[in-house]
């Protein structure tokens, strides 16, 4: 086997569950198997899907900021309630994050990212039944 730099932008790397790691296209596949390790390099709200909630179902994800500042939003946790609403907007949970800083959102738990500058992100999960829901009074 060759061993090679990996452009950690411009390939997401797969983790196998029987130990093999691999650097392929940067396609979010919420069907796909084993964990992903993303980064990205983002410019503005759009570029992390700001208008949207994300989540995923399959396993905690790990969510840091290598350069830049980002703002973590975490939604209510409501058990009756499986799409947001213009309270949970209100009440969202804020974290703020630095270079040099990540945070573990747990499984399960709708959240989002805003960005407070240009910001490179890395985060880790299973993608396995991930989904995104638009915003309430989000423009289109």
């Amino acid at each position: 086997m060759t061993v090679t730099p990996i452009d950690l932008f411009g390939s997401f790397l797969h983790l196998d569950g029987d130990g093999r790691v691999r650097a392929e296209r940067p396609v979010f596949d919420p069907g796909r198997e084993g964990w992903q390790l993303m980064t990205f390099h983002v410019e503005t709200d759009a570029d992390v899907h700001g208008d949207h909630w994300e989540i995923h179902t399959a396993a905690d994800e790990v969510v840091s900021c290598l350069t830049g500042g980002i703002r973590l939003y975490l939604r209510p946790e409501r058990p009756e309630a499986d799409e947001a609403d213009e309270a949970d907007e209100a009440l969202a949970d804020e974290i703020k994050l630095t270079a040099g800083t990540a945070v573990i959102v747990p499984r399960g738990r709708w959240h989002r990212i805003a960005l407070d500058a240009p910001s490179d992100i890395m985060s880790v999960t299973l993608p396995r039944g991930s989904r995104l829901e638009r915003r309430t009074g989000i423009e289109a």
